[in-house]
């Protein structure tokens, strides 16, 4: 079988099949190892690829932060940066389009601020669980309540690993404020169990207030539960803290045996299993925030 060769119809003999030849470009370009030519053969180059920023999802631009916090819109937040009025972790910032972080110290007029919603949420922890948020510490309360919202909330206050009962979480300041104010913060109500009779005698130390180490020790009150031994007590406190119930009853040399928060302000475990969270309602936030 012959094949074609150029335009003359001259060729060799050969056992391959005939195929037809490529076509020229009516242009006089030709193919060449699946290569494009252009007009006057030259090759063609490929426009250069332009490299775009990539925006980091966790950044946020700064008059956005402060519009989504409620301050102003972002028009006017472009106009109190330009004049100093908002610190990024206690640098003043004037520059427009910076961009901040969620994490950021952001401050307008010396106050923090916060672009997310402000979150409640109330939790009956369970025992061993740490109050932490850090993830280094195992089980932590911060597991129990990952699905209740993507704000950054955070527990206000501690419970022990093996402590029980309940536990505030929110973003928002004001209310982290009203509970570490250790006179004018909120109450706390705690049922605790001794290894021993809590004795009257200690009973009304603890009653009346004493000193560790200085340092007065107050309580708002302190009762025996009704129609249960004496060694099961109740306990209102304002402090924060879990070791202070541990301080106070040291102090005596009783052990505790369990702790288990009942209340806090106006809120209780009604309608509130072992291990479950809620969100506060409206109503609730309001009284909270009136304390």
């Amino acid at each position: 079988m012959s094949r074609q060769q150029g335009s003359s119809g001259k060729g060799k003999s050969s056992g391959r099949s005939s195929k037809p030849m490529n076509k020229r470009s009516s242009r006089g370009g030709d193919t060449n190892k699946g290569k494009s030519f252009a007009r006057g053969n030259a090759p063609m180059t490929k426009k250069p690829s332009v490299k775009t920023k990539t925006s980091n999802p966790d950044e946020i631009r700064l008059n956005k932060y402060i519009a989504n916090s409620g301050i102003c819109s972002r028009r006017d937040a472009d106009m109190h940066i330009s004049v100093g009025s908002v610190t990024v972790n206690g640098k003043v910032i004037t520059e427009m389009g910076y961009k901040v972080k969620l994490e950021d110290d952001v401050r307008f007029d010396g106050s923090r601020i916060n672009p997310e919603k402000k979150t409640y949420v109330l939790l009956n922890k369970p025992k061993g669980f740490a109050t932490t948020t850090s993830e280094s510490k195992g089980r932590t309360v911060m597991d129990l309540v990952a699905n209740a919202t993507s704000a950054r909330i955070k527990p206000i206050g501690r419970l022990g690993r093996n402590s029980t009962g309940l536990l505030l979480f929110t973003n928002d300041d004001t209310v982290v404020k009203k509970f570490t104010n250790s006179k004018n913060g909120v109450s706390r109500l705690f049922e605790i169990e001794l290894d021993k009779n809590l004795k009257h005698e200690d009973f009304k130390k603890i009653q009346d207030g004493f000193k560790v180490e200085g340092k007065l020790v107050a309580v708002e009150e302190i009762s025996y539960i009704d129609g249960q031994p004496k060694t099961k007590i109740g306990l209102k406190i304002k402090n924060t803290g879990n070791s202070i119930l541990h301080t106070i009853f040291e102090h005596f040399k009783y052990d505790i045996i369990r702790v288990d928060c009942v209340q806090i302000a106006h809120l209780t475990k009604k309608d509130l299993p072992r291990g479950h969270w809620k969100h506060l309602t409206q109503q609730e936030i309001n009284t909270l925030l009136m304390v």
